[in-house]
């Protein structure tokens, strides 16, 4: 392992690989990304994928936007040669109560003001979308077709190899033990590996962001939290977009293989960092599905898993410096939505560290928003 660095990115999730990425791509040399297992062996691996512009605040509309427009051409544009499997068949949101109705109008509003092509349809619309759908606890739905799924592991590869073309070394099996500063500046990172000397360290840790933050002696307004998924067997194609409500705490889609994604959180999840499975969740996960999705009733249950949510007070991201340290920056805080943002993510971050102007202004998401009282709090999140 080299012995210096002019940058240290410590996580090997989209996050970290896309800002290595963007970084190389302009210009800046001897970067270096340490991962302490293996490429999204975390919170990246184990998401659930999803690809939505749907959004009820402006900044995460307009991530999500900036991230949807870069998967549209990812594998030409980085040059991956296997299939990222991008099903861009749309998001289908709905309705359960006169508050959520409310809300879903005012969203689509606010969408298609920056220029997101999201609908708000009727039930018999959404019926036409999606024949099995059960309707009878909504009100009404919203829809983007332009929303959809992508493979987190492949997406994130092609991340990782594009940047290794461009010179990034990435260090996986490389857990940071400690982050050296002295006056109030970043001179170098621990490693289980050994050290490197470097003034400028990202810290895009996912689920382990605010164990990162304690190295470097910064407590961070985040917490991480245990969601969970299943996956069934492969079935013939029967759904095309990613359905989803919030009240009722759910999302599934079909993916391009034919098997089915679903997740949900819940009330008295774990934030000890355990990725473990629950019966709970189990049972909890297959009604909800059922009630909502019926024609699912004879399709087996392959097996579940857990990942992070790595959630911020307002469920936005927390983009740029940390103020009181020199060189130490911050990716983190997405939520459970680190994966779809992950192009602008590593975009913005990387013009932000060159001091560039950032293709979108991101100072509401700066770590001072909470100190300062600024937050919007973003609603529409499973």
């Amino acid at each position: 392992m080299i012995s210096k660095a002019e940058i240290v990115i410590i996580g090997g999730g989209i996050s970290g690989c896309a800002i290595a990425y963007n970084l190389a791509k302009k210009g800046m040399k001897n970067i270096v990304l340490l991962e302490k297992d293996y490429i999204s062996s975390g919170a990246t691996g184990r998401c659930g994928a999803g690809i939505r512009q749907q959004w009820a605040t402006e900044m995460n509309c307009q991530v999500a936007k900036l991230s949807r427009e870069f998967f549209e051409t990812a594998e030409e544009t980085l040059g991956y040669d296997h299939d990222i499997e991008f099903k861009q068949k749309g998001y289908l949101i709905l309705s359960a109560t006169e508050e959520e109705d409310n809300q879903s109008k005012k969203n689509v509003a606010l969408q298609n003001s920056l220029g997101i092509d999201s609908k708000y349809i009727s039930l018999e619309e959404a019926k036409k979308i999606v024949p099995m759908l059960n309707t009878k606890e909504f009100i009404s739905a919203t829809y983007c077709k332009d929303d959809g799924h992508l493979n987190p592991w492949h997406t994130t590869l092609a991340f990782a190899k594009a940047a290794k073309k461009l010179g990034v070394k990435i260090y996986t099996h490389t857990e940071v033990t400690g982050i050296d500063q002295k006056h109030g500046e970043i001179t170098g990172v621990q490693t289980s590996e050994g050290s490197i000397q470097t003034r400028k360290v990202v810290n895009a840790a996912g689920g382990h962001a605010q164990i990162i933050g304690e190295m470097a002696r910064v407590e961070l307004p985040v917490y991480s939290e245990r969601h969970q998924i299943l996956v069934t067997e492969p079935v013939a194609p029967i759904l095309d977009p990613m359905v989803m409500s919030f009240s009722k705490n759910f999302y599934c889609q079909q993916v391009p293989h034919g098997a089915f994604i679903m997740g949900r959180g819940g009330e008295n999840e774990p934030r000890d960092l355990r990725n473990t499975s629950s019966w709970d969740f189990l049972e909890k996960m297959t009604e909800t599905a059922l009630s909502i999705l019926p024609d699912l009733k004879k399709t087996r249950v392959l097996r579940q898993w857990s990942g992070m949510y790595n959630i911020s007070p307002d469920k936005q991201p927390i983009y740029g410096d940390v103020p009181g340290i020199k060189g130490l920056y911050l990716a983190i805080g997405f939520s459970g939505h680190g994966f779809m943002f992950g192009p602008a993510t590593g975009l913005l971050m990387a013009e932000f560290i060159l001091g560039e102007k950032t293709t979108l202004p991101i100072d509401k998401l700066h770590i001072s928003r909470f100190e300062k009282g600024e937050l919007v709090t973003e609603a529409s999140v499973v």
